[in-house]
C-alpha cells in the first residue's frame, strides 16, 4: 500500500515556476516507478511526466519537453516536478501516481496508487 500527498500547487504569472513536491509513504517507494498527470477542467487526465523507480530513466509529455523536470529522491520517500516557464495551458489539477513496475507508463490506467492533486494555475 502506498499513500501519496502532493504540495506545491498555486497561483503564478505566465513565465513563472513551480515546484510541486509529493511525499510517498510505505518502505517499498523505490519499487515504484511514478507519474505526474494533470486534468483541466472540462478535459481529460493527461500524462506529464515519469520518472523510473530508480531514476535513471524520465518520460515527458510533449506539451512540457523542455519546461518540466521530473525527478526523485528515494531516501526521502519523495519525487518532485520543477515547473519552469508556466503558461496559462498549464494551469489544471496535478496529481502524482505510483506504479508497481519497472518501465514508466504513461496511461493513468497503468497506475495503482494516486494522490488527491494539487491545483496550479498560471495567470497570463
Amino acid at each position: 500500500q502506498v499513500q501519496l500527498v502532493e504540495s506545491g500547487g498555486g497561483l503564478v504569472q505566465a513565465g513563472g515556476s513551480l515546484r510541486l513536491s509529493c511525499a510517498a509513504s510505505g518502505r517499498t517507494f523505490s519499487s515504484y516507478a511514478m507519474g505526474w498527470f494533470r486534468q483541466a477542467p472540462g478535459k481529460e487526465r493527461e500524462f506529464v511526466a515519469g520518472i523510473s523507480w530508480g531514476g535513471s530513466s524520465t518520460l515527458y509529455a510533449d506539451s512540457v519537453k523542455g519546461r518540466f523536470t521530473i525527478s526523485r529522491d528515494n531516501a526521502k520517500n519523495t519525487v518532485y516536478l520543477q515547473m519552469n516557464n508556466l503558461k496559462p495551458e498549464d494551469t489544471a489539477l496535478y496529481y502524482c501516481a505510483a506504479d508497481y513496475s519497472i518501465v514508466i507508463v504513461t496511461t493513468s490506467e497503468g497506475y495503482e496508487y494516486w494522490g488527491q492533486g494539487t491545483q496550479v494555475t498560471v495567470s497570463s
